[in-house]
Protein backbone atom coordinates (compact mmCIF):
# COMPACT_ATOMS: atom_id res chain seq x y z
CA UNK A 1 0.00 0.00 0.00
CA UNK A 2 1.71 3.00 -1.06
CA UNK A 3 -0.20 6.89 -0.66
CA UNK A 4 -0.99 6.48 -4.78
CA UNK A 5 -3.55 4.21 -3.67
CA UNK A 6 -4.89 6.02 -0.51
CA UNK A 7 -5.62 8.75 -3.77
CA UNK A 8 -7.29 6.32 -5.58
CA UNK A 9 -9.14 4.84 -2.39
CA UNK A 10 -10.19 8.65 -1.37
CA UNK A 11 -11.46 9.54 -5.40
CA UNK A 12 -13.37 5.66 -5.49
CA UNK A 13 -15.03 7.18 -1.78
CA UNK A 14 -16.32 10.77 -3.03
CA UNK A 15 -17.23 9.49 -6.57
CA UNK A 16 -19.03 6.40 -6.11
CA UNK A 17 -17.76 5.59 -9.02
CA UNK A 18 -14.77 3.62 -10.32
CA UNK A 19 -14.58 5.13 -13.53
CA UNK A 20 -15.09 8.39 -12.43
CA UNK A 21 -12.90 7.95 -9.86
CA UNK A 22 -10.19 6.28 -12.51
CA UNK A 23 -11.01 9.74 -14.60
CA UNK A 24 -9.95 11.87 -11.63
CA UNK A 25 -6.88 9.94 -11.05
CA UNK A 26 -6.41 9.59 -14.85
CA UNK A 27 -5.44 6.05 -15.41
CA UNK A 28 -7.68 3.80 -16.62
CA UNK A 29 -10.70 2.14 -14.82
CA UNK A 30 -9.72 -1.66 -14.89
CA UNK A 31 -6.07 -0.73 -13.73
CA UNK A 32 -7.86 1.57 -10.44
CA UNK A 33 -10.24 -1.39 -10.02
CA UNK A 34 -7.21 -4.00 -9.47
CA UNK A 35 -5.25 -1.70 -7.11
CA UNK A 36 -8.14 -1.33 -5.08
CA UNK A 37 -8.88 -5.53 -4.81
CA UNK A 38 -5.37 -5.41 -4.40
CA UNK A 39 -5.46 -2.95 -1.16
CA UNK A 40 -8.26 -5.11 -0.15
CA UNK A 41 -6.94 -8.45 -0.76
CA UNK A 42 -3.52 -6.84 1.74
CA UNK A 43 -5.76 -5.92 4.26
CA UNK A 44 -8.27 -9.05 4.24
CA UNK A 45 -11.35 -6.63 4.56
CA UNK A 46 -13.93 -5.73 1.99
CA UNK A 47 -13.55 -1.99 1.29
CA UNK A 48 -16.49 -1.18 -1.12
CA UNK A 49 -19.41 -2.98 -1.98
CA UNK A 50 -20.42 -3.74 -5.97
CA UNK A 51 -22.93 -3.69 -7.92
CA UNK A 52 -23.51 -2.95 -11.22
CA UNK A 53 -25.40 0.30 -10.33
CA UNK A 54 -23.41 1.76 -7.67
CA UNK A 55 -20.47 1.34 -5.30
CA UNK A 56 -20.70 1.61 -1.50
CA UNK A 57 -18.43 1.64 1.33
CA UNK A 58 -18.36 -1.06 3.73
CA UNK A 59 -19.10 0.14 7.66
CA UNK A 60 -15.11 -1.18 7.72
CA UNK A 61 -14.78 0.88 4.91
CA UNK A 62 -15.51 3.88 6.28
CA UNK A 63 -13.60 3.49 9.16
CA UNK A 64 -10.22 2.47 6.45
CA UNK A 65 -11.31 5.38 4.42
CA UNK A 66 -11.76 8.29 7.25
CA UNK A 67 -8.17 6.75 8.35
CA UNK A 68 -6.68 7.48 4.32
CA UNK A 69 -8.13 11.02 4.56
CA UNK A 70 -6.50 11.53 7.54
CA UNK A 71 -3.00 10.25 5.96
CA UNK A 72 -3.25 12.18 3.25
CA UNK A 73 -4.28 15.31 5.07
CA UNK A 74 -1.05 14.99 6.83
CA UNK A 75 0.93 14.75 3.93
CA UNK A 76 -0.54 18.02 2.47
CA UNK A 77 0.39 19.70 5.84
CA UNK A 78 4.16 18.38 5.39
CA UNK A 79 4.48 19.77 1.77
CA UNK A 80 2.38 23.21 3.23
CA UNK A 81 5.30 23.29 6.09
CA UNK A 82 7.92 23.09 2.98
CA UNK A 83 6.47 25.65 1.03
CA UNK A 84 5.71 28.07 4.09
CA UNK A 85 9.06 27.31 5.44
CA UNK A 86 10.06 29.07 1.55
CA UNK A 87 7.96 31.95 1.68
CA UNK A 88 5.63 32.54 4.30
CA UNK A 89 3.95 35.03 2.49
CA UNK A 90 2.94 33.47 -1.25
CA UNK A 91 1.19 30.80 -2.25
CA UNK A 92 -2.33 29.96 -2.40
CA UNK A 93 -4.89 30.76 0.38
CA UNK A 94 -8.10 29.48 0.69
CA UNK A 95 -10.26 31.94 1.98
CA UNK A 96 -14.33 31.20 3.07
CA UNK A 97 -17.18 33.21 4.31
CA UNK A 98 -20.52 33.09 5.07
CA UNK A 99 -23.42 34.05 2.37
CA UNK A 100 -24.49 37.29 4.53
CA UNK A 101 -21.05 38.18 4.67
CA UNK A 102 -19.11 37.09 2.27
CA UNK A 103 -20.92 39.58 -0.36
CA UNK A 104 -20.43 42.38 1.08
CA UNK A 105 -16.91 41.92 2.32
CA UNK A 106 -14.64 40.06 -0.24
CA UNK A 107 -14.95 42.58 -2.72
CA UNK A 108 -13.61 45.08 0.07
CA UNK A 109 -10.90 43.00 1.18
CA UNK A 110 -9.59 41.38 -2.12
CA UNK A 111 -7.87 44.42 -3.70
CA UNK A 112 -6.30 45.38 0.04
CA UNK A 113 -5.40 41.95 0.36
CA UNK A 114 -3.30 41.81 -3.42
CA UNK A 115 -1.75 44.81 -2.56
CA UNK A 116 -0.66 44.62 1.07
CA UNK A 117 0.44 39.90 0.24
CA UNK A 118 1.22 40.53 -3.77
CA UNK A 119 2.60 37.00 -3.31
CA UNK A 120 -0.83 35.29 -1.98
CA UNK A 121 -3.22 33.88 -5.33
CA UNK A 122 -6.75 34.13 -3.12
CA UNK A 123 -9.22 30.99 -3.25
CA UNK A 124 -12.40 32.84 -2.18
CA UNK A 125 -15.27 30.17 -0.91
CA UNK A 126 -18.90 31.06 -0.01
CA UNK A 127 -20.29 28.67 2.21
CA UNK A 128 -22.88 28.06 4.95
CA UNK A 129 -21.19 27.91 8.50
CA UNK A 130 -21.55 24.82 9.18
CA UNK A 131 -19.76 23.49 6.05
CA UNK A 132 -17.44 25.84 6.17
CA UNK A 133 -16.36 24.43 9.81
CA UNK A 134 -16.05 21.11 8.16
CA UNK A 135 -14.24 22.35 5.48
CA UNK A 136 -11.61 24.18 7.63
CA UNK A 137 -11.10 20.85 10.19
CA UNK A 138 -10.73 18.58 7.39
CA UNK A 139 -7.82 21.33 5.63
CA UNK A 140 -9.63 21.90 3.07
CA UNK A 141 -9.70 25.68 3.90
CA UNK A 142 -7.09 28.09 5.10
CA UNK A 143 -8.94 30.33 6.65
CA UNK A 144 -12.79 31.39 7.25
CA UNK A 145 -14.47 35.12 8.25
CA UNK A 146 -17.42 33.00 10.84
CA UNK A 147 -19.57 34.91 13.38
CA UNK A 148 -17.86 33.93 16.83
CA UNK A 149 -17.64 31.77 19.07
CA UNK A 150 -17.12 28.73 17.47
CA UNK A 151 -17.10 25.83 19.94
CA UNK A 152 -14.62 23.48 18.13
CA UNK A 153 -11.12 22.77 20.02
CA UNK A 154 -9.11 22.28 17.27
CA UNK A 155 -9.88 25.53 15.63
CA UNK A 156 -8.47 28.91 16.76
CA UNK A 157 -9.72 32.19 15.77
CA UNK A 158 -9.71 36.06 16.78
CA UNK A 159 -12.49 38.38 16.83
CA UNK A 160 -12.20 41.17 14.02
CA UNK A 161 -14.78 43.56 14.27
CA UNK A 162 -18.53 43.89 15.65
CA UNK A 163 -21.40 43.91 12.80
CA UNK A 164 -24.11 45.63 15.14
CA UNK A 165 -27.78 45.05 13.44
CA UNK A 166 -30.10 47.42 12.27
CA UNK A 167 -33.80 47.32 11.62
CA UNK A 168 -34.85 47.70 7.78
CA UNK A 169 -38.12 48.92 7.20
CA UNK A 170 -39.54 50.76 4.10
CA UNK A 171 -39.91 54.54 4.21
CA UNK A 172 -43.86 54.35 4.39
CA UNK A 173 -43.59 51.92 7.42
CA UNK A 174 -45.11 53.83 10.81
CA UNK A 175 -41.64 53.27 12.02
CA UNK A 176 -39.60 54.94 9.83
CA UNK A 177 -40.17 58.05 11.65
CA UNK A 178 -38.16 56.33 14.95
CA UNK A 179 -34.79 57.67 15.53
CA UNK A 180 -34.33 54.74 17.49
CA UNK A 181 -35.96 51.21 18.23
CA UNK A 182 -36.56 49.35 21.57
CA UNK A 183 -38.31 46.70 22.57
CA UNK A 184 -41.84 48.34 22.86
CA UNK A 185 -41.32 49.42 19.28
CA UNK A 186 -41.20 45.79 17.50
CA UNK A 187 -44.51 44.22 19.16
CA UNK A 188 -47.18 43.53 16.73
CA UNK A 189 -44.69 44.17 13.61
CA UNK A 190 -43.40 40.33 12.85
CA UNK A 191 -40.27 40.14 11.53
CA UNK A 192 -39.31 38.76 8.01
CA UNK A 193 -36.03 36.20 8.28
CA UNK A 194 -33.88 34.04 6.65
CA UNK A 195 -34.28 30.60 5.56
CA UNK A 196 -33.13 27.66 7.52
CA UNK A 197 -29.20 27.20 7.68
CA UNK A 198 -27.72 30.61 7.73
CA UNK A 199 -26.25 31.61 11.00
CA UNK A 200 -27.89 35.15 10.50
CA UNK A 201 -31.38 33.43 11.17
CA UNK A 202 -30.17 32.20 14.00
CA UNK A 203 -28.80 35.82 15.29
CA UNK A 204 -32.12 37.53 14.26
CA UNK A 205 -33.92 34.90 16.50
CA UNK A 206 -32.15 35.44 19.52
CA UNK A 207 -32.50 39.49 18.95
CA UNK A 208 -36.29 38.21 18.19
CA UNK A 209 -36.40 36.75 22.03
CA UNK A 210 -34.30 39.82 23.65
CA UNK A 211 -36.94 42.42 21.92
CA UNK A 212 -39.94 40.40 22.52
CA UNK A 213 -40.31 40.40 18.59
CA UNK A 214 -42.19 37.45 16.70
CA UNK A 215 -41.20 35.88 13.28
CA UNK A 216 -43.62 36.41 10.04
CA UNK A 217 -44.41 32.70 9.89
CA UNK A 218 -45.43 32.65 6.11
CA UNK A 219 -42.41 34.38 4.30
CA UNK A 220 -38.64 33.33 4.47
CA UNK A 221 -35.77 34.56 2.13
CA UNK A 222 -32.98 32.54 0.54
CA UNK A 223 -30.80 35.72 1.04
CA UNK A 224 -30.46 39.23 2.05
CA UNK A 225 -30.99 40.97 -0.93
CA UNK A 226 -34.10 38.85 -1.23
CA UNK A 227 -34.99 40.32 2.75
CA UNK A 228 -34.18 43.66 1.22
CA UNK A 229 -36.21 43.85 -1.70
CA UNK A 230 -39.36 42.25 0.27
CA UNK A 231 -38.78 45.57 2.76
CA UNK A 232 -38.62 48.15 0.24
CA UNK A 233 -41.83 45.88 -1.55
CA UNK A 234 -43.92 47.06 2.14
CA UNK A 235 -43.72 43.34 2.82
CA UNK A 236 -42.58 43.25 6.24
CA UNK A 237 -39.27 44.42 8.63
CA UNK A 238 -36.25 42.68 8.69
CA UNK A 239 -32.69 42.91 11.18
CA UNK A 240 -29.96 43.93 8.49
CA UNK A 241 -26.27 43.90 9.50
CA UNK A 242 -24.17 47.24 9.16
CA UNK A 243 -22.10 45.71 7.00
CA UNK A 244 -24.74 45.20 4.36
CA UNK A 245 -25.76 48.48 4.13
CA UNK A 246 -25.83 50.74 1.13
CA UNK A 247 -25.27 54.04 0.44
CA UNK A 248 -28.17 53.97 -2.58
CA UNK A 249 -31.13 52.32 -0.95
CA UNK A 250 -34.24 53.86 -1.89
CA UNK A 251 -37.04 53.47 -0.57
CA UNK A 252 -35.98 51.87 2.74
CA UNK A 253 -35.03 52.98 6.73
CA UNK A 254 -32.28 51.86 8.68
CA UNK A 255 -33.21 52.32 12.48
CA UNK A 256 -30.79 51.60 14.87
CA UNK A 257 -31.53 50.01 18.39
CA UNK A 258 -31.05 51.87 21.47
CA UNK A 259 -28.06 50.30 23.34
CA UNK A 260 -26.59 48.09 24.19
CA UNK A 261 -27.18 47.12 20.23
CA UNK A 262 -27.56 43.79 19.15
CA UNK A 263 -24.51 42.36 17.06
CA UNK A 264 -22.99 39.81 15.95
CA UNK A 265 -18.95 39.75 16.56
CA UNK A 266 -16.93 39.10 13.19
CA UNK A 267 -13.67 36.83 13.18
CA UNK A 268 -10.88 35.17 11.55
CA UNK A 269 -10.84 31.06 12.13
CA UNK A 270 -8.32 28.80 11.23
CA UNK A 271 -6.57 25.59 12.25
CA UNK A 272 -4.43 25.47 15.24
CA UNK A 273 -2.02 23.10 13.61
CA UNK A 274 -1.64 25.37 10.72
CA UNK A 275 1.58 26.61 9.26
CA UNK A 276 0.54 29.49 7.95
CA UNK A 277 0.61 31.37 11.50
CA UNK A 278 2.59 34.59 10.08
CA UNK A 279 0.13 35.03 6.93
CA UNK A 280 -2.96 34.34 8.97
CA UNK A 281 -1.54 37.27 11.45
CA UNK A 282 -0.71 40.08 8.89
CA UNK A 283 -4.51 39.10 7.15
CA UNK A 284 -6.09 39.27 10.36
CA UNK A 285 -4.10 42.99 11.14
CA UNK A 286 -5.25 44.01 7.38
CA UNK A 287 -8.75 42.89 7.86
CA UNK A 288 -9.14 44.91 11.62
CA UNK A 289 -7.69 47.62 10.01
CA UNK A 290 -9.54 47.87 6.87
CA UNK A 291 -12.95 47.29 8.94
CA UNK A 292 -12.00 49.97 11.82
CA UNK A 293 -11.20 52.58 9.08
CA UNK A 294 -14.69 51.66 7.12
CA UNK A 295 -16.63 52.17 10.70
CA UNK A 296 -14.68 55.72 11.63
CA UNK A 297 -16.02 57.24 7.89
CA UNK A 298 -19.54 55.59 8.47
CA UNK A 299 -19.56 57.32 11.59
CA UNK A 300 -18.37 60.87 10.20
CA UNK A 301 -20.86 60.44 7.58
CA UNK A 302 -23.49 60.30 10.39
CA UNK A 303 -22.19 62.67 12.42
CA UNK A 304 -21.90 65.16 9.37
CA UNK A 305 -25.60 64.13 8.08
CA UNK A 306 -26.96 65.37 11.71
Amino acid sequence: MNLRDLYYLIAVADLRSFVQASERCCISQPTLSTQIKKMEESLGVQIFERTNKKVLPTELGEQIIASARRILKEVDTIKEIAETAKDPLAGNLRVGAFPTLSTYIFPQLVPLIKQALPRVRLILVEEKTELLIQQLINGQMDVALLALPIAEDFLESVALFEDEFLLAVSTDHPLAANHFINQGDLFGHPLLLLDEGHCLRGHALQICQTVGAEEEQDVRATGLETLRQMVRAGTGITFMPTIAVQGNDEGICYLPFEAPSPSRTIGLVWRRTSARVELIRQLSELIKNTMARRHAGTSAQSAGSG
